[in-house]
């Protein structure tokens, strides 16, 4: 038996495809950790965890865990290439999906336009059957229509089915027969039903979930059995897990049967290891930024506890209402602002950056790959943020011609010089993420001089003391392999599975949410014995919807402990009219009501446990590189001190104007900023004033 734990999480980004890679000593606890980033490669996403993998020496026989995120299912729905999906739901219903909600963002444009439905009307198909909201059957289900239905959709070239009939939260039985005859008729066909997925209710949301779901599925199980292959043939033995969007892993047989789990799998793991993060250095209260090539993203993390929330919708913006995805994901507001978004002059010459981004290919102006247009990077870089002689860790010569042509060519519109046009380009970006940071944070009641910034991704540490002087936050810690810290979130995450189920009840009737509360914890149990994972190795927690008597929106309020009582509902109603009053600024003397429930079930599945570093004794002076001239944006320009991250060690202090060269970020620290290492190799930056 081997004395040495290998784990190794990949992360599929829009840009580059991350590893981490620890080793850990059983007899004497000692880590090793290597980290790598290699190009993304659609469409082929499993080639470039491979060739990080390969990039990174990893030795595939030898690895005890591998867990993985990707943006396939993300990518599948917003670039249109999913499957030909057809609907079968209940007599009267098929017009659910069109009619969707009056949540129009262009409220005054006469000449609005919904999104168009992704399954065409004449591919939505009913039967006769139905189910009230209390599960009682009302109607008989009749399945001799089934069988036509099959033949046109088969005619029609349909090669995914979707199937949610009306309250079908409250008694999936319908939903099984339905289901169970359509694989009898069509055996070779993917299909999934919507009490697959939720046990929500809003058949609007259940159904756009259900059929989205069924659209990406071929292409993830496509994806995901390639990479399988892939691995099997290098020599991996082991089981494959996946990132979810509720923070959590799980297998990959499961994630195939409903992909659609995993739609901000790369995100949900980042914030989770901010919030792991945070526990070890005792900092339960964190705002965590991340920000890639292509977009930044942020989420709020009090008390140590990541907000999970089944209300995500994708492609919705000012113009449009987008669709919505009725699955647990991680609360959390993304924006295109990325080291890829590109900087451009309007019809009124005023400058913006993103949220359009050059991707991996051609990238940046300054990657000399053909980029033409300047983005973030670029500014960065012509401001001396970024080393042009040590660009992408030393990988990329920096094409400086490139880079300030396209900053003339803003420069030109604009009448500014290249240096002004890079200024603001950092100062608009570092504004939109300011804004995205109060969205999750002022917005909702929540004062961001309370809590801690965590910046990560390669683009986080760079811009990371600059917001958190704009919040007052009490200060920013820059993580160890901040640039690939949403991989390193996967190997702190559990096998997860969120549900979320409905059912109405008053706020006092503590008999009817213990019976909801005991059934859901048996079917939790039971969908985690079939992964050969047994009771006592499943934890349990529970969280309540609640809202007040006829109102839309509901909070979510932490299961007293024990058992359901008088006494406890009396706490949880206290807690909930504290929690409304956070979010929404009041309460109400008011009737309270629990819609449903919200259990949390998780099993450890090779958890890694981090380590303090050791202490060489090696001086500060030992990492400094040496001294440049660095244009901060905002606070002026100033020769700063360069450091060598990989020479930082725990104890050691120093004060800014200076830069941090990593090989996979910057950390750019401004005049006045006092910096620390803590024992696990994690910059603290404490902000001026």
């Amino acid at each position: 038996m081997s004395d040495k734990i290998t784990r190794v999480a990949t992360d599929v980004g829009g840009t580059f495809t991350d590893l981490v890679y620890f080793e850990t000593d059983t007899r004497t606890g000692a880590q090793s950790v290597r980290t790598e980033k290699s190009d993304t490669t659609p469409p082929e996403f499993e080639k470039g965890v491979l060739d990080v993998l390969a990039k990174a020496g990893v030795a595939l026989d030898s690895l005890d865990f591998l867990a993985h995120g990707t943006t396939v299912v993300i990518n599948s729905l917003t670039e249109r290439k999913g499957a030909k999906v057809g609907l079968i739901t209940t007599r009267g219903f098929r017009d659910v999906l069109e009619i969707g909600r009056g949540n129009r963002p262009d409220f005054f444009n006469l000449k609005y336009k919904k999104p168009e439905p992704f399954v065409a009307r004449y591919l939505r198909r009913e039967l006769a059957g139905r189910i009230d909201f209390h599960g009682n059957e009302q109607v008989p289900l009749d399945l001799a229509d089934l069988a036509p239905i099959v033949a046109d959709f088969k005619a029609d070239g349909v090669t995914a089915v979707a199937i949610c009939f009306i309250h079908a939260y409250a008694n999936p039985s319908h939903e099984e027969a339905a289901l169970a005859e359509l694989r009898r008729l069509w055996p070779e066909v993917i299909a999934v039903a919507s009490h697959q997925i939720t046990r929500e209710w809003r058949e609007y949301e259940r159904t756009s979930t259900t059929i989205l779901s069924a659209y990406v599925q071929p292409a993830a199980q496509r994806y995901l059995e390639r990479l399988e292959t892939g691995l099997r043939d290098q020599g991996y033995a082991g089981g494959l897990y996946v990132m979810q969007s509720n923070c959590g892993v799980d297998t990959v047989d499961s994630i195939k049967q409903t992909p659609i789990t995993m739609v901000e799998s790369g995100p949900a793991s980042g914030f989770w290891g901010a919030a792991e993060l945070g526990r070890i250095i005792g900092e339960p209260d964190v705002l965590a930024l991340d920000i890639g090539g292509t977009t930044a993203k942020c989420s709020l993390i009090k008390g140590g506890h990541v907000t999970i929330k089944t209300d995500y919708w994708i492609e919705r913006d000012r113009k449009s209402a987008g669709y919505p995805i009725m699955v647990p994901v991680v609360d959390l507001v993304e924006i295109g602002n990325g080291g890829g978004s590109i900087a451009w002059v309007d019809e009124f010459d005023k400058l913006h950056v993103g949220p359009r981004s050059a991707g991996a290919v051609p990238g940046p102006a300054a990657y000399g790959r053909g980029g033409v247009n300047a983005t973030t990077t670029d500014a960065n870089l012509a401001l001396g943020r970024i080393n042009k002689d040590y660009f992408v860790g030393g990988n990329v010569v920096a094409d400086m011609e490139a880079l300030n042509g396209a900053l003339a060519e803003l420069g030109g519109k604009l009448k500014m010089s290249n240096i002004e046009v890079a200024r603001g380009i950092v100062r608009i970006a570092n504004s939109n993420m300011v804004n995205a940071l109060k969205l999750v944070s002022v917005n909702r009641g929540y004062d961001p001089r309370d809590f801690t910034m965590v910046v990560f991704g390669g683009g986080g540490p760079m811009h990371g003391a600059e917001l958190g002087k704009e919040l007052g936050v009490k200060k920013v810690v820059v993580p160890r392999g901040a640039s690939v810290f949403s991989a390193w979130g996967m190997l702190m995450s559990d096998l997860r599975r969120d549900y979320f189920v409905t059912q109405l009840m008053d706020a006092d009737d503590h008999q009817s949410l213990s019976g909801l509360l005991n059934r859901t914890r048996e079917r939790a149990i039971a969908d985690f014995a079939r992964g050969n994972v047994p009771a006592d190795k499943v934890s349990i927690t529970g969280l309540v919807r609640v809202r007040y008597q006829n109102q839309e929106f509901a909070v979510e309020v932490p299961l007293p402990a024990g058992e359901p009582s008088p006494v406890s509902m009396a706490e949880l109603i206290a807690n909930f009219h504290d929690a409304y009053e956070r979010e929404y600024t009041y309460r109400l003397d008011a009737g309270v009501e629990i819609i449903g429930l919200h259990l949390v079930a998780a099993s450890e599945v090779g958890k890694l446990e981090i380590t303090r570093l050791e202490r060489t004794g090696a001086s500060l002076e030992a990492a400094i590189k040496g001294r440049r001239e660095v244009d901060y944006a905002t606070d002026g320009v100033h020769e700063a001190t360069i450091y060598d991250g990989t020479r930082l060690e725990p104890g050691m202090s120093f004060a800014g104007p200076a830069v941090i060269e990593d090989p996979g970020t910057t950390v750019v620290i401004q005049p006045g900023n006092r910096v620390s290492i803590d024992d696990y190799g994690n910059i603290h930056i404490a902000i001026e004033g």
